[in-house]
């Protein structure tokens, strides 16, 4: 039996045995006593839903809703596997709404939405709203995925984040302002390739112009080549970043660029491609579970790469879960009406702060190394770094709160940190 086989094999034990799937509920107060249980239910139960009725704000004092993240899909953009529909979904989701937990103390709940009309899916999630004091859509295909998270943006009022989206985003720009960093240069000054022209590609291109890359030094190229002002095949969404630039294929955009960014597919960069860039080249290469330039051949043919993967088993990985659940925990806790680009652009800035910090012995004897700091094989902190919880989240609550999203303010930022260490830091 090959690797791959025994690891399949072993995945299928693991979410078959004992309790199926990954997560469960657990009450959270007595319930051992008649008396426990006339509080939880009949009659009791009926004095919190008067006091709601009356104050709808207080449902946050009296259920957990302030808690509580609807992880919601169609399955129809599943990492690495596709179109696989909403029921081949579940098992993605409940890992989600684990990591939630896990990561963060938040309450998760995996819904899966048989519906691929935007119309349809928003109708579903907004009746469902009420329930949840956040939404984290997750593995909806573009362009539908643009629509669908605009319009539950705009027409909710609890924070909503596309993490396919988004989540890639941010942790991208954490890693573009410590590459950066590395390679002595300005973000105004960064020549900017991204191939793939998705949910992710979009989402990153906008918030690396919101980090101060120019606009127009960024070149998006789809699978058809560059996106050009003079191609008529192209959606809105990817005519916004359409260059005027009159070249057509990979090789020539790459061709002196400072950075290039791939969520596409295995292979697309190639060597001789990347001998063009610029010195101290910048590449993402966030193909899985193969990279658009393999790790060996991309350090072989540049060594002053700074080389960053989607993969757990080089530097550099960049992990989706060194954002989502501390961006949703800042949001919850301040009862943030939206996430928005100052409480992104927070979260970026503060990945990127906290590697150049001295790494904890903890987390290096997590990962078997007897040194780690700041350069170019530790560009984004490791998924296992407990101050995420503390640094991130932060960063995130008070970016809402000054950018005036919140509904619940602190003040005492210390005594914050401090709260979120007591409660839900990962032991």
């Amino acid at each position: 039996m090959d690797t791959k086989s025994k690891l399949d094999e072993a995945a299928l034990r693991y979410h078959r045995e004992g309790h199926p799937g990954k997560i469960g509920i657990v009450p959270t107060k007595p319930y051992q006593t008649p008396y426990d249980l006339s509080l939880a239910y009949s009659p009791g139960v009926a004095a919190p839903s008067r006091a709601i009725a009356a104050r709808a704000d207080d449902v946050y004092e009296y259920t957990g809703k302030g808690n509580l993240v609807a992880v919601i899909s169609n399955g129809t953009a599943v990492l690495g596997l596709g179109n696989i529909g909403p029921l081949a979904a579940k098992p993605v989701m409940e890992g989600k709404s684990m990591l939630f937990k896990t990561y963060a103390g938040i309450d998760a709940f995996d819904i899966e939405v048989d519906a691929t009309d935007p119309e349809e899916f928003i109708r579903a999630v907004k009746a469902i709203a009420p329930t949840f004091g956040g939404i984290n859509l997750e593995d909806i295909k573009a362009p539908e995925c643009f629509e669908i998270e605009t319009r539950l943006r705009e027409e909710l009022d609890i924070p909503l984040m596309h993490d396919d989206q988004h989540g890639t985003a941010i942790i991208s720009s954490a890693a573009l302002l410590n590459g950066a960093k590395i390679a002595g240069k300005e973000l105004s000054q960064l020549r900017v390739v991204v191939n793939g022209a998705g949910a992710a590609a979009i989402a990153c291109a906008k918030l690396f112009v919101a980090l101060g890359v120019r606009h127009g030094n960024v070149t998006l190229c789809d699978s058809h080549g560059v996106v050009t002002i003079y191609r008529s095949d192209i959606n809105h969404m990817k005519r916004e970043f359409a260059t005027t630039r009159k070249i057509s294929t990979l090789a020539e955009a790459v061709q002196d660029a400072d950075v290039f960014l791939g969520v596409s597919k295995a292979d697309t960069l190639k060597p001789e491609m990347l001998r063009t860039m610029a010195p101290n080249p910048i590449v993402m290469a966030l193909a899985n579970p193969d990279p658009e330039i393999a790790y060996e051949t991309a350090m072989n043919t540049r060594p002053d790469i700074i080389f960053a993967t989607g993969r757990s088993d080089y530097p550099n990985q960049v992990n989706n879960v060194l954002g989502f659940p501390y961006i949703f925990r800042g949001a919850l806790d301040v009862r943030a009406s939206k996430i928005n680009e100052a409480m992104k652009l927070a979260a970026a800035h503060a990945l990127a702060d906290l590697t150049r910090e001295p790494v904890p012995e903890s987390v290096r004897k997590a990962y078997g190394v007897e040194q780690m700091e700041f350069g170019r094989s530790y560009l984004i902190p490791k998924p296992l770094d407990p101050r995420l919880l503390t640094r991130v989240s932060t960063a995130v609550a008070r970016a809402a709160v000054e950018s005036g999203v919140a509904r619940r303010p602190i003040t005492d930022w210390d005594a914050y940190a401090a709260e979120l260490e007591r409660k839900y830091a990962h032991r």
